[in-house]
């Protein structure tokens, strides 16, 4: 079997061998396998300064406090934490929340449950076509007792980037709690949580070349009391969330996000180059449209639905040649059109026919270059669309 051009880096990313070194040194007697709450000998000691050095690293990465860092099983459990953390404050009390209609599920599922117990959520409608959640909409919604905002930073499916920095100053402005799921942001953009105003973040390793299972949240120091745990068994984690440390993911992820603060800007620009060339490409083939915003993005994503008599020819060419997503992946499984596309305007026809392609570290000019190819080649042989010799 052919092995297929990955672009697929939004819903998982491989674990460089650099970090896979690193995890793999703290699983044997050979190397750093202590338990990090053993404080008794060396061997959790050892860990524990792993750990401590790691949640530096993913720190650093947000211009946070390493003490603001509470390592979590991945954004999943992230966003519940944040959410459900704040919210159990307040359950005889201040009872609105805003969000949007594009968020992660892990924020969409929550809201709902919240719903259920009686909190009431604004759920904001994106700019149509681009996915744009702007500031306005934020203060118009924001209530008397509206005491959360939950916005994400890049959005997973699209890649649009939403003003965290404007609305983060309005949440400042009405004492408001703003958390903030970077997931999709961390590694792609320069994040600054004190500038952005933030108060709690959600991040993943899986989305930055570190293993699966492992995350963090950020927790403002000055919000740390405010935030109820939901898993309780040691207390471990300032009290915010129990359960033995697995030092090996933890050293990945803080390996992962200390190489990714390094070349940022750098990875970008080459990857809007082969953004720009795909998409270029892409509109020579046929009718497609862009889901997501021209230039308020990270280049890492580019979301099309193509139009007319070959969109399903192109796609299921596509989907011979390389591995791509139609949706987010927690969703990939779902036959429903992305709620994300639908939020965005798009018709239902338009959502079932889109492709999102992520790019990544091993994603070469080259593999594009062959996808746009093989892509003429078929519709020439189904004499569909006549195209110049080159």
């Amino acid at each position: 079997m052919t092995k297929l051009i990955y672009l697929d880096y939004a819903a998982t990313t491989p674990v460089l061998p650099e970090v896979s070194d690193e995890i793999v040194r703290c699983l044997s007697f050979d190397g750093d396998f202590g338990n990090p709450a053993s404080q008794s000998h060396h061997y959790g000691l050892d860990a524990e300064k792993l750990v401590e050095r790691s949640r530096q690293y993913v720190a650093e990465l947000i211009g946070a406090d390493s003490k603001e860092m509470i390592w979590t099983s991945g954004a999943t459990e992230s966003n519940n934490l944040a959410l459900k953390g704040i919210t159990a404050q307040h359950q005889h009390q201040n009872k609105h929340i805003i969000t949007s209609l594009i968020e992660h599920k892990a924020i969409l599922d929550t809201c709902a449950e919240l719903e259920e117990q009686g909190f009431e959520i604004t759920y904001l409608q994106p700019e149509p076509y681009t996915g744009l959640i702007r500031p306005e909409q934020v203060q118009q919604a924001i209530q008397a007792n509206t005491i959360l905002i939950s916005l994400m930073l890049v959005n997973n499916e699209i890649g649009t980037l939403t003003d965290i920095q404007a609305i983060g100053e309005l949440a400042q402005q009405h004492n408001i709690i703003l958390h903030v799921d970077a997931a999709q942001a961390a590694g792609k953009v320069e994040i600054d949580v004190d500038a952005l105003h933030v108060d709690l973040m959600s991040l993943s390793a899986h989305k930055v070349y570190g293993p699966k299972g492992i995350g963090a949240l950020y927790v403002r120091r000055s919000i740390q009391r405010q935030i109820k745990t939901q898993i309780h068994g040691g207390g471990h984690e300032r009290g915010l969330r129990s359960g033995t440390l697995a030092t090996h993911q933890i050293v990945g992820m803080g390996e992962a996000f200390h190489r990714a603060a390094q070349h940022i800007q750098r990875e970008q620009v080459r990857l809007r180059q082969l953004r720009h060339y795909l998409w270029t490409s892409l509109q020579e083939l046929g009718s497609v449209v862009l889901n997501g915003h021209p230039q308020q993005n990270v280049a890492n994503y580019l979301n099309v639905s193509f139009k007319g008599e070959n969109a399903d020819l192109i796609i299921e060419n596509i989907k011979k040649i390389a591995a791509v997503s139609s949706s987010s992946a927690c969703n990939s499984k779902n036959p429903a059109p992305s709620h994300v596309l639908i939020a965005l305007g798009r018709s239902t026809e338009l959502a079932q026919q889109a492709i999102r392609f992520s790019f990544g570290a091993y994603t070469a000019i080259e593999d594009l270059q062959y996808l746009v190819k093989q892509l003429k080649q078929q519709l020439q042989k189904s004499n569909f669309v006549e195209f110049a010799s080159s």
